[in-house]
C-alpha cells in the first residue's frame, strides 16, 4: 500500500490547499490543510485513508466545493481528499431504469445522459450544473423537484463505501425493494463523509415526463405568497415544483446586469407534470388566483426554463452583494406562512437583510442572512441565525432539511435531536471510525 505523498494526485501547493480549505459556505478555519489528493482511483482512496487510520491523521472528503454548511471546509493538521477525478458514469440501464456512477459525476451530467434514454435523475439542487453526486449523497441533497421526487435518499439504491481503515464495502442492491439487514445505504446518505467515503452509488432513475406545465404568480407580499403555497397543499395537489422567492431576493436578481424587474414583491414557481399536467396545473390556478392579481400559465417550454433559472439565480445574486450566510431550516408545510412571518421580524429586530427562498413544496426554507462584504460572523449573526433556528423548532420543523449541519449548526443540534438521540448518534460514529479519521468536528 503506498503512502499518500507518493500518489500522483498527492500536492501540497500553497494555491490548491488554500482553494481547498473552505466550501461555498464561507467558513474558514483560518488555515488549509496540510496536503491535497486528488484521487484517480479508489485505491488512491483506500492508501489515504488506511494511511490516516494508522497514523492517526483526519481526511476531509471533498467534491466540488458547493456545500454550504461547512462540510468540506478543512484547517490544518488534515488531508482533503478529493473526489471530482472519480467521475465515469459506469453504466445506464434503461430497461431497469438505474445508473452506476463514480462519486465525482457531475448531477447535471447525469441527467443529461439519462435523457439520453427518455430518463431523467431526479434530484436537482440548485447547485446541479456544478455540484457531484457523491456531494449530494453526503448531504442528502434535495432541490426543486423534491416536493414531487423525494430527495437524494429516495433515489440511492445502493453505494461503494470505502471505511474509514481502508476497507471497502458495497451497499444496497439494483432492485427497487430489499430489506435485506439494517439499511446501510440510508444510513450513510446525508451522513456528512463521517461514516465513510463514498466512492461509487447505484442511483435510480425514472422516466422523463411526457408533458410539463408551468404557473407564475406574482404577489404584494411574501406572507400572502406562503399562505398561496400551503393552500396549494391544503387542495391535495401534489406539483413537482413549488418555489418561493420573497422581495430581497427579487431586487436582487433584478440588480444582475440584464435582469427584468419584477412584477411583484414576492413570486411563486408551479410545475406539474406527467400525463395530467394540464389538468393538475388548472387546479393549482384555481387555488391561487383568488389570492393574487396576477397568475400566469406557461406554456412554452423555453419561457418555463427561464423561470426555473430565475428561482436558481437567487442565491448567486445574493452574494453578488456581501458575505452570506444560508440557512436551511424545513417545517411543516401547514406552517410555512408562520415561518415566513416570523423570519421577517426577527430580520426587523436584528437589523440584518435576510432574503428568504423556499422549496414551498416541502416545506424546507432558505433564509439568507446577507451581510456587508468582509464582515465576520460575530455574536449578533450567529444570534440572529441563532433565532431562525428556534423558530423552526418551534413550529415542529428542523435545522436543515437539506444542506446538513456541517460546522454552522453543530451548536443547535442537541436541541432538535435531545442528549439521549445524539449519544446514541455519536456512539455509531465510533462504530464505523473508532479513531476519528472522517472530517472531524463535523455533523455532530
Amino acid at each position: 500500500m503506498p503512502t499518500p505523498s507518493l500518489l500522483p494526485g498527492w500536492t501540497t501547493a500553497p494555491e490548491v490547499r488554500a482553494t481547498h480549505r473552505t466550501d461555498r459556505s464561507g467558513f474558514d478555519l483560518g488555515d488549509g490543510p496540510d496536503a491535497v489528493v486528488f484521487a484517480v482511483s479508489v485505491d488512491d482512496v483506500v492508501a489515504v485513508l488506511a494511511h490516516a487510520h494508522s497514523t492517526g491523521g483526519s481526511v476531509v472528503v471533498r467534491g466540488a466545493g458547493t456545500g454550504l454548511s461547512g462540510g468540506a471546509v478543512a484547517g490544518p493538521g488534515s488531508t482533503v481528499l478529493d473526489l471530482t477525478h472519480l467521475d465515469r458514469i459506469r453504466e445506464i440501464s434503461p430497461t431497469d431504469e438505474l445508473a452506476v456512477v463514480e462519486a465525482g459525476v457531475v448531477t447535471a451530467d447525469l441527467d443529461a445522459a439519462a435523457a439520453r434514454h427518455g430518463l431523467r435523475y431526479a434530484p436537482d439542487p440548485a447547485s446541479l450544473a456544478w455540484s457531484t453526486i457523491g456531494g449530494n449523497i453526503a448531504t442528502n441533497a434535495g432541490g426543486l423537484r423534491c416536493a414531487k421526487y423525494g430527495v437524494t435518499r429516495d433515489s440511492v439504491l445502493g453505494l461503494d463505501v470505502v471505511l474509514a481503515d481502508g476497507r471497502r464495502i458495497s451497499t444496497g442492491r439494483r432492485t427497487v425493494k430489499g430489506v435485506a439487514g439494517y439499511d446501510l445505504t440510508g444510513l450513510l446518505v446525508g451522513s456528512e463523509g463521517t461514516l465513510g467515503v463514498v466512492v461509487g452509488a447505484t442511483v435510480r432513475l425514472r422516466p422523463a415526463p411526457v408533458r410539463t406545465a408551468t404557473l407564475a404568480a406574482w404577489f404584494d407580499g411574501f406572507d400572502a405568497a406562503a399562505e398561496a403555497a400551503a393552500a396549494i397543499t391544503a387542495a391535495r395537489l401534489q406539483p413537482a415544483v413549488a418555489e418561493l422567492l420573497d422581495a430581497s431576493c427579487l431586487a436582487a436578481i433584478a440588480a444582475v446586469p440584464g435582469a427584468t424587474e419584477p412584477h411583484g414583491r414576492a413570486f411563486l414557481l408551479v410545475q406539474t407534470d406527467g400525463y395530467g399536467a394540464d389538468e393538475e396545473i388548472a387546479a393549482v390556478r384555481d387555488v391561487v388566483a383568488p389570492l393574487t392579481g396576477r397568475v400566469e400559465l406557461e406554456t412554452d417550454p423555453h419561457r418555463a426554463d427561464t423561470l426555473l433559472a430565475t428561482r436558481r439565480a437567487a442565491l448567486p445574486a445574493l452574494e453578488r452583494l456581501g458575505r452570506v450566510l444560508v440557512e436551511d431550516v424545513a417545517v411543516p408545510r401547514s406552517r410555512l406562512p408562520e415561518a415566513v412571518a416570523e423570519i421577517g421580524a426577527i430580520a426587523d429586530r436584528s437589523g440584518i437583510r435576510i432574503a428568504t427562498m423556499a422549496h414551498a413544496g416541502d416545506g424546507n426554507l432558505h433564509p439568507v442572512l446577507v451581510l456587508e462584504p468582509g464582515r465576520d460572523l460575530d455574536d449578533h449573526v450567529w444570534d440572529t441565525a441563532g433565532a431562525v433556528f428556534t423558530t423552526a423548532l418551534q413550529l415542529g420543523g428542523t435545522l436543515t432539511g437539506e444542506h446538513g449541519v456541517g460546522l454552522l449548526k453543530r451548536r443547535w443540534l442537541r436541541d432538535e435531536l435531545g442528549p439521549d438521540a445524539l449519544d446514541l448518534q455519536q456512539q455509531l460514529r465510533t462504530v464505523f471510525d473508532p479513531r476519528g479519521v472522517l472530517n472531524p468536528g463535523k455533523a455532530l
